[in-house]
């Protein structure tokens, strides 16, 4: 009894390692078998091509949409956190040392900031004391002022959208991750400098992320359709400058 006991041992580690491999492998094999777009939208299955057609549809139908994050153009780093739709938007917009906040509804345009915004360091006394009048009122900012269409179109969903979702070069497509929860496949513009967009892998395909090309900045997409309130300030809430607005350090 004592001297085959050993060999029963072996027996019984091989028997054990034989199981385990076997056990492995049937492993190995369901997971290579498993489709990686079992419960998504199926857009991961598509081309480069037609998953960006399709993002840039459902985002143009969307109704509403939150942008957050940073925008580098040629006017300027900014820091956007904005909520947009059709007929406006609202939220806050930071550019070098000021952060300010814009609202509009339809061709009314407001801007709310601190006294500090409106000051100017060479201004006057009575200039200053302009600027405290205007700290924390939103100012309709008139139609025919120069910054009228610059700070509108930090309102403009189409616009901004338009910007910042285009990749450039040819389109490829990357590789699979996960945003706030959500699966997403991602597609990239070419010569590693075009840009990537990261797509929703459930439901509608909207894009949930976009790194702009050539160091352009890196924005979240959320909240798409989503309606928010939007209407304009009350009017103890207001200050119609009327002409010109005054020059800020911002």
């Amino acid at each position: 009894m004592t001297s085959s006991a050993p060999a029963v041992r072996a027996r019984r580690r091989t028997a054990i390692a034989v199981v385990l491999s076997a056990g492995l492998a049937v492993a190995l094999t369901a997971c290579a078998g498993e489709d990686p777009d079992k419960g998504t939208n199926g857009v991961g299955k598509l081309t480069a091509s037609q998953i960006d057609k399709k993002a840039r549809a459902a985002a143009e139908a969307a109704d509403a949409v939150r942008l957050t994050g940073k925008l580098v153009s040629k006017g300027g780093t900014y820091v956007l956190n904005m909520q947009l739709s059709g007929n406006g938007g609202t939220g806050s917009v930071t550019s070098r040392q000021n952060t300010f906040a814009l609202l509009r509804v339809g061709d009314e345009l407001f801007l709310k900031a601190d006294a500090a915004f409106w000051k100017d360091e060479k201004a006057d006394d009575e200039s200053d004391q302009a600027a405290d009048k205007l700290g924390g009122k939103y100012v309709k900012v008139p139609e025919d002022d120069p910054t009228y269409q610059q700070l509108r179109g930090f309102t403009e969903k189409k616009t901004l959208l338009d910007g910042v979702l285009g990749l450039h070069g040819k389109i490829n497509k990357g590789d699979r991750d996960t945003i706030g929860g959500v699966r997403t496949v991602q597609i990239m513009g070419g010569k590693g400098e075009g840009g990537t967009l990261d797509v929703s892998l459930k439901g509608t395909p909207y894009p949930l992320r976009v790194a702009r090309g050539g160091g352009g900045g890196t924005l979240t997409l959320a909240d798409w359709g989503e309606a928010f309130a939007l209407e304009a300030p009350a009017e103890h809430e207001t200050v119609d400058y009327g002409g010109e607005l005054p020059r800020s350090s911002g």
